[in-house]
């Protein structure tokens, strides 16, 4: 019985399952079972796209760690790190500024441990935030809240799935939708509690919005296409859109500093990828027209949809490119 039978089983015999159960328990099979990256895979991320990705982020973090004092005992982490592609290039910008710390990544997907540990032999890893060590961090999620369940309410209705002529549906089927995650909020305020207790800057990454938008933004990415995500459960990325208001008051709840929400484009550009696409393409001069469409896909494409925040303990600074909220 494939993944799909034993969820329409489970939903015959024990009933519904709220929108967030469905989704946790869908991606939970879905990154146990495979890495879903790249070409061959299900869906590219930034730091996939461009190696600028990853610098970009490492000089922010190296900017930030360096106004803080450049604390010996500081570290780098990782939420979801994908292959450790972006903690590679970021490692590498910040060891040339001398910073010597360890790598810890939070990752259960044992297909992407093995990738990860390829890319960064020393990394150590973790279950959950809590488990990160008890030391001051430079913390990167990249697209990580975006695949942690959400609710959805039609009015005060809790929105499930349900089987119906041997299919997946959702019920109620329309309406006035709002989704809350739980799951997020606990995420953001592990991560805040970890900042206000030991110090550091976390950068969070993702698609989403800012002013408490409502609707239903529940899809599933599979061989690079959007699909219905009812259609294959377990054989599709599901994600939501990322309330980054709802993060920035849990976050503030535990006592760190957030920063104002700016698109990835706009950050990009703030930090300087427009002169480091020039002097990679200086350098590889066969390339530079494939320099110039990733500063492209970065910059406009994914752009405007991405967006960028920062939480830090107050005595650390914000990182470049960020405001004040």
């Amino acid at each position: 019985m494939n993944f799909s039978d034993r969820l329409k089983a489970r939903i015959e015999a024990e009933g519904p399952l709220p929108v967030d159960r469905f989704m946790a328990m869908c991606n939970a099979h879905y990154y146990a079972t495979r890495d879903p990256l790249g070409a061959e895979g299900d869906f590219t991320t930034a730091p996939e796209i461009s190696q600028m990705f990853g610098e970009m982020v490492g000089a922010a973090l190296a900017d930030c760690w360096h106004r803080a004092g450049s604390p010996v005992d500081a570290g780098y982490a990782e939420l979801g790190p994908g292959r450790g592609t972006l903690a590679k290039d970021a490692m590498r910008v910040l060891r040339s500024v001398g910073f010597n710390g360890e790598v810890h990544f939070v990752e259960t997907s044992p297909p992407l441990r093995r990738r990860q540990a390829e890319a960064l032999p020393a990394a150590h890893f973790h279950e959950a935030i809590a488990e990160l060590p008890d030391r001051p961090l430079l913390l990167v999620a990249n697209e990580f809240f975006d695949a942690l369940p959400v609710r959805q309410r039609v009015g005060e209705e809790e929105r499930h799935v349900v089987v119906r002529d041997n299919a997946f549906a959702l019920d109620p089927a329309s309406g006035d939708i709002r989704e809350i995650s739980p799951a997020r909020i606990a995420a953001a305020r592990a991560l805040a509690d970890h900042l206000a207790d030991h110090g550091g800057a976390a950068l969070i990454i993702d698609y989403g919005y800012g002013r408490g938008e409502t609707g239903d933004t529940l899809q599933a990415v599979k061989n690079h296409c959007f699909v219905d995500p009812l259609a294959e459960p377990g054989e599709a990325d599901l994600t939501a859109h990322v309330d980054f208001a709802a993060l920035a008051t849990a976050a503030a709840g535990e006592g760190v500093k957030t920063s104002g929400m700016i698109t990835q484009g706009n950050w990009l550009e703030t930090l300087g990828i427009g002169p480091r696409a020039a002097a990679l393409a200086a350098k590889n001069p066969e390339r530079a027209e494939e320099i110039a469409a990733q500063r492209r896909r970065l910059c406009e494409e994914m752009g405007s949809l991405f967006k960028i925040m920062a939480f830090h303990h107050p005595g650390w600074p914000l990182p470049a490119g960020l405001s004040a909220a």
